[in-house]
């Protein structure tokens, strides 16, 4: 397990499926992620999380005090196949208030610490313009920018 002050980042389990359902249903979180996604998808992606391929990482995020759940985190080969991306969901009742930059840089410490990671990516649109500022925040900076899944996407990077 991984804390923060306010969070615990803990590794998938079975037990966090329901819970996690949440996000892959949500149309705010989904908005800029593929849109909702069919029972077929949701089970194969919660079967991913539970029984993950060696070089993937998946993290529930929970309030410490109340253990509700905040949302996901998770580092996985990137589409370009070079280095781990940070990916994160986040529940809008906890947008702005701190709870995703304090979890994505937690990750991103634990990924350059004990993974040993030289860099971490991130891609997200360019129209996800909270999912920018954050990257920025947690002190990712704009490598380049690509067409993929149908729209501008733009890669981020943080060195060791």
């Amino acid at each position: 397990m991984i804390e923060t002050e306010r969070c615990t980042i803990q590794p998938f389990e079975k037990e966090d499926s329901s819970d996690t359902k949440k996000l892959f249903v949500h149309p705010e979180v989904r908005k800029f992620l593929g849109g909702i996604r069919e029972e077929t998808y949701k089970q194969e992606s919660l079967n991913w999380m539970i029984n993950p391929c060696e070089n993937e990482f998946y993290w529930v995020v929970r309030e410490k005090t109340t253990k509700n759940l905040i949302g996901l985190v998770s580092l996985d080969p990137h589409h370009d196949g070079d280095f781990l991306e940070v990916s994160y969901q986040f529940l809008p009742k906890w947008w702005g208030k701190g709870y995703a930059s304090e979890g994505v840089q937690r990750v991103l410490q634990y990924a350059f610490t004990d993974l040993k990671q030289e860099k971490i990516v991130a891609e997200t649109q360019t129209a996800n313009e909270r999912s920018c500022r954050l990257l920025e925040r947690v002190g990712m900076q704009l490598e380049h920018k690509v067409i993929r899944f149908g729209a501008e996407q733009a890669i981020y990077s943080m060195k060791a």
